[in-house]
């Protein structure tokens, strides 16, 4: 062994409470405009680009960790789970069912709707708002969609340009409309889905549209034919899709800068990135002219956009949903899942049913706050044939029960994990102040506990993601860009394609050593809580500089604070979601994030409903909104 040479003890022989939490700055340039245009011609050099990306390895610890360094547990290329007990006070719902009737059963699961039991402060409609709505004659899809299409006309008009749609058609969103009023006209409405309007991300395929990955030049060498699996599921239940929503180029991105289609805007300060790579998702979603949206989580890319933007966005445990029909499929740290205002729509977005929703009770409103994201995760809900075969055992999904108040009783056994020094570890403490807050909360309302843990080789973790994500990234784009297509990507994006290409093989392996040894740490803290529990991100939403609007740029030390708590769930393929709890001193977002067991969505979920209501009062709705329901 040559001198440089450094050894991991192997992970059954650490101490994990003797681990030393190390602060780091990213060595990197803050480059926009020309500068950034240099530097990747550079970086793109046949030798010059490789003494360059080599440097900044070495500089920020990755040619140590993955090079110098021997680690003694074999690779692990894709999550390996070891069996998980079924979580208690949950409804398990069977996967091969129709989307429809998964739906129903998650409709089992919310509590009674009441429309004229709401207090304030009113942030948004839920999507049983929607439907009480059309049911009641108060509105119909149409008059909804009239209304939206008027709004996006206002955005293309203003100066600046708010470029939340990069395909949308407005004929064909009326047509569906159409269809759907007609069905609540005959009373035969598909779901509690049918006439909600949704956006999909642009990696995910929605036909006719085509799926451009936000470039300028991805659908013309890959054409869309049909729906993606998730896409057809929630178009069976009656969903009325918008089109296909911008996005951080081919989503190698964490602000959201575009500057091919133009950057989407932060509803909450039009001045400020919305967060990515999932930016036109949350950003209509934010300022309320869809229910909810369909994105793609590889690095955060739904939870760093829905804590910027003030939502709630769930990824889901590998597996759990069918990524056909997406550009990233094949990965093994993307998923697609579901952005809404609320906890309710993103259960909801999973699942539906009709009959049982609008029988009115007297309880509290918050509890209609939550429910939506749970019907999204029921309605999008299925594995992939081999996912099914390489995963097990593979618990059956389930959804907490929160029509119970059995499920607010649970809460008092919920062991709660907290990193200190990892969760303090912001850009500014009314970050974590406000956390901190919504912990104390638990401990004070349902004397939830609280527990110290500890989280060896943090770094090292991210030095696995990057290298994992980033050779899984290349191996999908390659048969692409043969061509040279590559060359007509923006100049971060080909920054980020050139420092992928300085990985190697051996460093590929050596990325999945470590995620095997992240993935010991993280089932060892399990054995001690139910939730690991962080800020969602490190830093609320940037300032757009001017200079980036027509090249892009790259802030590395920012994209640290934006994924520095979230990629533990894309390598480690664990449940994750970020739930609004507030705003920083500027009135921006902070967003919590739940890390839960795999496949303990459920667990989140029933915790993050508890959070939503615990903070509603907290929470402000964001300058920039609309009002397309417009009914009192």
């Amino acid at each position: 062994m040559g001198k440089k040479t450094q050894f991991m003890l192997p992970v059954e022989n650490m101490d994990l409470s003797s681990a030393k939490y190390e602060e780091e700055t990213i060595q990197a340039p803050h480059l926009s405009g020309v500068a950034l245009r240099v530097f990747v011609w550079l970086i793109e050099l046949p030798h010059i680009g490789s003494l360059v990306t080599s440097f900044f390895k070495r500089k920020n610890g990755i040619t140590r960790e993955l090079q110098e360094t021997l680690i003694p547990e074999a690779p692990m290329f894709r999550p390996e789970f070891p069996p998980q007990e079924l979580e208690p006070g949950t409804f398990s719902m069977e996967e091969e069912s129709a989307p429809i009737t998964r739906v129903e059963s998650a409709m089992k699961c919310l509590p009674p709707y009441n429309p004229a039991n709401r207090s304030p402060p009113f942030l948004y409609w839920t999507i049983r708002d929607f439907a009480h709505a059309y049911l009641s004659g108060l509105s119909t899809p149409s008059v909804v969609a009239e209304c939206i299409i008027s709004e996006l006309d206002e955005f293309n008009n203003k100066n600046p340009t708010m470029p939340f749609l990069i395909s949308f058609h407005a004929d064909d969103v009326r047509n569906q409309a159409a269809a759907s009023t007609q069905r609540f006209q005959e009373g035969r409405p598909l779901s509690i889905l049918d006439g909600i309007f949704m956006c999909v991300k642009d990696d995910i395929d929605c036909y006719p549209h085509p799926t451009k990955g936000a470039t300028t030049w991805f659908h013309k060498v890959r054409p869309v034919k049909e729906d993606a699996v998730c896409v057809s599921r929630l178009r069976s239940c009656g969903v009325i899709l918008l089109g296909k929503a911008n996005m951080h180029e081919l989503g190698l991105g964490v602000s959201g800068n575009n500057p091919n289609y133009g950057t989407a805007r932060n509803p909450h300060a039009l001045d400020r990135y919305t967060g990515g790579s999932s930016s036109g998702p949350a950003a209509l979603v934010a300022a309320g002219l869809c229910s909810a949206a369909v994105g793609t989580d590889g690095g955060g890319s739904i939870r760093i956009p829905s804590s910027l933007c003030g939502i709630v966005g769930l990824k889901t445990t590998y597996g759990r949903t069918n990524m056909e029909g997406s550009l990233v499929d094949g990965g093994t740290m993307e998923i697609i899942g579901p952005l809404a205002a609320t906890v309710e729509d993103v259960m909801l977005v999973s699942a539906c049913s009709v009959s049982s929703l609008f029988t009115v009770y007297d309880r509290k409103p918050f509890l209609e706050v939550l429910v939506v994201l749970s019907i999204l995760y029921a309605a999008m809900l299925g594995s992939s044939p081999a996912d099914k075969f390489n995963l097990k055992p593979q618990p059956p999904p389930s959804l907490p029960m929160l029509s119970s108040g059995n499920s607010l009783d649970d809460l008092g056994s919920l062991r709660l994990g907290k990193y200190t020094e990892w969760f303090n570890d912001v850009y500014s403490t009314d970050i974590s102040d406000k956390c901190d807050d919504v912990l104390n909360l638990l401990q004070k309302t349902y004397a939830s506990q609280i527990t110290e843990i500890v989280i060896p080789e943090l770094h090292e973790m991210k030095t696995s993601h990057m290298v994992a994500i980033g050779s899984e990234t290349l191996y999908s784009m390659n048969p692409y860009c043969l061509d040279e297509s590559g060359k007509q990507c923006t100049h971060d994006t080909r920054a980020s394609l050139a420092f992928f290409r300085s990985f190697s093989a051996s460093d590929y392996v050596g990325a999945g050593c470590l995620r095997r040894r992240m993935m010991y740490y993280f089932m060892e803290i399990f054995k001690r809580v139910d939730v690991i529990v962080t800020p969602t991100t490190g830093v609320t939403a940037p300032v757009i500089p001017p200079k980036s609007f027509k090249y892009g740029e790259t802030d590395y030390q920012v994209q640290d604070y934006l994924m520095r708590f979230v990629v533990a769930a894309n390598l480690l393929g664990l449940p994750a979601i970020s739930v609004p709890v507030g705003h920083d001193k500027q009135g921006l977002p902070i967003g919590i994030q739940l890390i839960g067991r795999p496949w303990a969505e459920a667990t989140i979920l029933r915790l993050a409903f508890i959070i939503e209501e615990l903070t509603l009062e907290s929470r402000k709705r964001p300058s920039t909104f609309y009002d397309v329901l417009k009914v009192n």
